[in-house]
């Protein structure tokens, strides 16, 4: 018996190359996936830092306003709860800060 083919006129055929192997594909496709989120998240952060930081601007504003209407004597509540907010509002925004 001969280890050739039946027929030694038949050539064999490279198989076409159809692209990355599917699990390389799929590995692509969740790294697009994966980067796509991490874009759409850092977006989403920085339109909260945005909204943040101009409402930080007008709770600083109104303690002004507050503090300019009060005298020596006079304290208002307000103001210290205007304080309060903007002292926490300002730690969020520090925190969303370090977080990019």
């Amino acid at each position: 018996m001969s280890s050739f083919p039946q027929n030694p006129g038949q050539i064999p055929r490279p198989t076409p190359n159809l692209g990355p192997a599917p699990d390389a594909r799929e590995d692509e496709e969740r790294a697009k996936i994966e980067k796509d989120m991490a874009k759409k998240a850092n977006h989403d952060r920085q339109a909260q830092l945005h909204r943040d930081t101009d409402n930080l601007l007008k709770l600083a504003t109104e303690l002004k306003q507050y503090v300019d209407k009060s005298n020596e004597n006079t304290l208002s509540l307000d103001v210290v709860k205007k304080a309060e907010a903007i002292e926490k509002l300002a730690h969020s925004v520090k925190e969303k800060m370090k977080a990019n």
